[in-house]
């Protein structure tokens, strides 16, 4: 069987893609780094991570990204051994207008190493690339409409992409106005039996999220809809485990079974905050005789029936990053600027992560955080950490985090009357506030000990000088604040100013707000769940 999400935790957008006997899942990353996370399986069953494709720079630049801004919905392909991975770098998005640049990058190993980007357009965002049996290839995206008034999202276009340059040729024509399902986005284009079928995401992607399905005889159009669509949705369903249900792209099995991966969420109660995110599932699609993709039901399902397909599993991830391999690991990801020599080292100090200390927890730049996604309701992580913090300016310690206007923070700094200590502070909505406790004076040198306990909603911190004796710092706070429903935040017209894309992380965080960036050296990270 195959148990859903496949991809727990922060996974949302999931373009599915069979190259031979392997099949890769890319996601979207909004304002992490490595940009687009990669999966790999060989039996859809068991999976394992990648990392991200856009690791550098020179591939993606997150400088001052807006929460939720970054990198939407890419789509990986494939053509004539070549990965083509098109994607948006969501540069603004508040007040009504949209700055949405589409990139393409292209790689012989899905591993790397990616092309230097070339810009597309930014008419829209979700860009997809679709290649026919005729040789052309044509992107696809939502087109946007800022004008007050106008409904956002005015349908998806098509434009004939040239793999040879990698340029776009002519002009964007709209292939699918959307139903009343409205929020049209996401598109996948597929090509069965003489038919296009083009696959959307509609309703938002929200509780009334759902994948549309339409086909057409020729690829521009028109497009006829599923009369029995959505293909899969838990819009009517609010007691569903699985809800959110949308976004999805197709893939095949040599055999000839076909699958649809597509994004979902699992509130705490119904309707309620989904701390860990939008993660990604799986579920088989039958084709009527008739000719229209079917899910038993047209809803998701924590269990569903595997391919035929042998077994293949992965070695199992180890609790513990002793931070002694010669680069950080696919499980770990920072916030805005990719993992570099200028702040951050695991080799300054053999068996550490060593962490420069960074801008202050709400800044858009430059910020010194290493982070892993959370993909269970109960979870642990602890970590060692040491470091020399001469001021309250100076800080470090683990987070459980959501994005810059939302998070908890244990942490080791200086106080006066104290010396060296630990304290908590948290953000929520933007509001500092000093969760009750007692600062706990620490001795001056040496490693102390940080671990946080999540069992939803609550998230509790410990601390020790042992990593054995472990004693609570401060009560219960609230995790609910870590979710996509608790970030966004709207202005009293109702224009969204702050969107909600991502899903709760568990990291190690450090600060200088001195200029100094005072190290920080952290071991013994283990997460649990």
């Amino acid at each position: 069987m195959i148990r859903n999400p496949i991809l727990p935790g922060f996974h949302p957008d999931p373009s599915i893609l069979r190259v031979g006997e392997d099949y890769y899942v890319a996601t979207s990353t909004f304002e992490w780094m490595p940009g687009v996370r990669l999966h790999h399986s060989r039996d859809l069953v068991h999976w394992r991570p990648l990392g991200g494709a856009l690791t550098e720079p020179r591939l993606l630049d997150l400088t001052g990204t807006p929460d939720s801004g970054g990198v939407w919905a890419p789509c990986l392909s494939y053509a004539d051994g070549v990965f083509y991975l098109v994607f948006t770098n969501v540069a603004g998005y508040a007040g009504g207008f949209w700055d949405v640049p589409n990139y393409v990058v292209t790689a012989t190993s899905v591993e790397g190493p990616w092309s230097d980007p070339v810009v597309l357009h930014a008419r829209g965002f979700d860009p997809s690339l679709f290649h026919d049996e005729d040789g052309r290839s044509w992107l696809l995206s939502n087109d946007l409409d800022w004008r007050p008034g106008h409904h956002w999202s005015a349908g998806i276009i098509a434009q004939e992409f040239d793999r040879a340059t990698g340029k776009l040729l002519g002009e964007p024509v709209t292939i699918f106005s959307g139903t009343p399902a409205l929020y049209t986005e996401g598109p996948h284009l597929y090509r069965r039996d003489g038919w296009y079928y083009l696959l959307t995401a509609e309703g938002g992607t929200g509780w009334d999220h759902q994948v549309t399905v339409a086909r057409s005889r020729t690829l521009l159009g028109p497009y006829q809809v599923d009369p029995q669509t959505p293909l899969v949705s838990a819009a009517r369903e609010p007691r569903l485990p699985l809800q959110k249900a949308g976004h999805g792209s197709l893939v095949d099995t040599p055999a000839g079974e076909w699958y649809l991966a597509y994004l979902v969420g699992r509130p705490l109660t119904e309707r309620d905050e989904c701390v860990l995110g939008r993660e990604t599932a799986l579920a088989p699609v039958n084709w009527t005789t008739d000719g229209w993709p079917r899910i038993e039901g047209a809803r998701p399902a924590l269990t569903v029936p595997a391919p035929d397909l042998a077994p293949h599993p992965w070695p199992a991830e180890p609790a513990t990053d002793d931070f002694d391999a010669p680069v950080l690991g696919p499980q770990w990801s920072t916030l805005r600027r990719p993992f570099h020599a200028d702040w951050a080292s695991l080799h300054a100090r053999p068996g550490h992560l060593r962490l420069h200390g960074g801008r202050s927890p709400s800044s858009k730049f430059d910020t010194s955080l290493v982070a892993r996604r959370v993909t269970a309701a109960k979870c642990g992580f602890a970590a060692s950490v040491e470091a020399d913090p001469r001021s309250p300016q100076q800080l470090a310690g683990i987070t459980a985090f959501y994005n810059t206007r939302n998070w908890h923070y244990a942490y080791l700094t200086w106080r006066e009357g104290l010396g060296r200590c630990l304290e908590l502070l948290s953000c929520d909505r933007g509001r500092l506030h000093r969760p009750p406790h007692t600062p706990v004076p620490v001795p001056p040198t040496g490693p102390v000990h940080l671990r946080a306990d999540l069992d939803l909603p609550d998230l509790r911190f410990s601390w020790s000088l042992d990593g054995q004796d472990w004693q609570r710092l401060g009560s219960a706070l609230d995790a609910r604040i870590l979710s996509d429903e608790h970030a966004i935040e709207a202005s009293p017209e109702g224009v969204f100013q702050i969107w909600g894309f991502t899903g709760a992380f568990v990291g190690l965080w450090s600060h200088d707000l001195s200029g100094n960036a005072m190290p920080a050296d952290f071991a013994h990270a283990t997460y649990t769940a």
